[in-house]
């Protein structure tokens, strides 16, 4: 059997304001990336190590944080904010059972992915079985370079 590795989700770029990095970083390959920000590299290494494990991903990270967990606090000092793919069904034109543009009528729903950015409270108040259910794929974690500079 082969295991997959998705390297598309393992990326760091930086613009003048924030830091982005892909969400399928473990915290192990996370910590020995040279192209991540050090101070960024601290930080996960001082506070969210302790409360995580080396070969977590980012993204199982962010998904089961809870709302009154140190790290949400944290995750705010750093000004985060989370890119998400979500599962959402497309409305129909002009309402249910009505036919609309095309002749499909209401019933004839699709779904279609959307990117959404969150901040990490955001993320954090909606269950995990509510993840589950709307399809919740977390792509991105970007970062304030001012206020990282500030912890």
């Amino acid at each position: 059997m082969q295991k997959t590795v998705y390297e598309d989700y393992k990326y760091s770029v930086q613009d003048t304001a924030r830091i982005y990095v892909g969400c399928k970083y473990t915290f192990g390959e996370f910590l020995e990336e040279e192209e991540i920000l050090f101070k960024f590299r601290l930080v996960v290494q001082k506070y969210i190590l302790p409360e995580a494990d080396l070969g977590d991903t980012l993204e199982t990270h962010l998904y089961y944080l809870t709302p009154d967990s140190f790290l949400v606090k944290l995750y705010r000092q750093m000004k985060a904010k989370v890119r998400v793919i979500v599962i959402e069904e497309k409305k129909p034109f002009l309402g249910i059972g009505v036919k609309g543009a095309g002749g499909k009528t209401g019933a004839e729903r699709k779904k279609r992915y959307v990117t959404r950015q969150l901040t990490v409270e955001e993320l954090a108040s909606v269950p995990p079985g509510e993840k589950e259910r709307q399809g919740y794929v977390i792509q991105e974690l970007s970062v304030s370079k001012l206020a990282l500079a500030a912890l």
